[in-house]
């Protein structure tokens, strides 16, 4: 399986709001963080019950890839998110798109960043 290959199946177990097959893909101190700045979720345990709120808040947030590359241990890839109504009456979060950036330590994703 190649590493794009990979990120896409992160992205497959995402939208289907499998968080321990997201987490499947990862090493155990893999994070995810704002692009340059603070992690969002730290760990894979972090990541897991991070991911498990966002779902219960937002349960038909999906996200679809619009284009993704690799370029050695990095993939790259531009998303459009879309989260629909939340669950908690917050108010709706208009679709938006993001470039994550996928960093691989072998076959297990170590981090992901998002430019948004």
């Amino acid at each position: 399986m190649s590493l794009v290959d990979t990120a896409k199946a992160m992205i497959a177990a995402y939208n289907a709001q499998d968080v321990d097959t997201y987490v499947a893909h990862m090493t155990d101190e893999a994070s995810e963080a704002n692009y340059r700045g603070d992690v969002v979720r730290d760990g894979k345990e972090g990541t897991r019950s991070g991911l498990a709120a966002a779902f219960a808040r937002w349960p038909q947030n999906k996200a679809e890839v619009l284009h993704a590359q690799e370029i050695g241990n990095y993939v790259l890839m531009r998303e459009h998110v879309t989260r629909g109504p939340s669950t908690d009456g917050s108010p709706l979060v208009e679709p938006f798109d993001v470039v994550a950036v996928y960093t691989f330590e072998g076959e297990k994703c170590s981090r992901v960043e998002f430019i948004r």
